[in-house]
């Protein structure tokens, strides 16, 4: 796995529930249809509202136009990020819009758990609040191996907690593939 991730930040605010990751109408589309899973790209974020974007002056939008991907690769979240229902659509909502890792200051811990089990995004959380030291659009680098995320943009470095025992889970790109890998699966 490499230990850098690198790309633009969005962010967003406090309490960011599984219904404003993706709305319950887009449940519909299959996960394991290539074409249709990316439906769930499309509509991540979709019912975000605009006072949780982070943004003092509107919104910008985290998927342009028809597209099924997102220009913003890293999330920056406030507290509690994930809330809401127990549904594993979210974290694979967001992988399939690109995603590759979430900083938030702290998760609700059924979302944390699908992002690691299912090996959709990396969930990093914050030593400190980040949602008002990086702005969206500004270029990000996360190094796993030093527990840190750096603003290219403001040329500040700021550190984040360890990922501790899920690493080995991340790695292998899953739970289940961790399993396998591991010889827990007969």
């Amino acid at each position: 796995m490499n230990t850098i991730i690198q790309g633009k930040a969005y962010v967003l605010g406090d309490n960011i529930d599984t219904d404003q990751i993706i709305p319950a109408e887009h449940l519909v589309y299959s996960l394991s249809d290539p074409e249709e899973s990316k439906k769930y790209g499309h509509f991540a974020l979709s019912s975000v509202p605009t006072e949780q974007a982070g943004l003092p002056n509107g919104r910008i939008p985290f998927i342009n136009g028809e597209n099924t991907e997102s220009e913003y690769n890293i999330i920056i979240g406030g507290s509690n990020f994930g809330c809401g229902s127990s549904r594993e659509h979210a974290p694979f909502a967001l992988m399939k819009a690109g995603v590759k890792a979430i900083v938030a200051e702290s998760y609700a811990r059924i979302f944390y758990r699908n992002s690691v089990d299912g090996g959709f995004v990396v969930p990093f959380e914050s030593v400190n609040g980040l949602k008002k030291s990086i702005k969206t659009g500004d270029e990000v680098e996360i190094d796993l191996a030093k527990n840190q995320i750096t603003n290219k943009t403001e040329g500040a470095t700021y550190k984040l907690k360890p990922l501790g025992d899920v690493m080995p889970i991340i790695e292998q790109g899953g739970l289940f593939e961790y399993a396998r890998k591991t010889n827990m699966l007969g």
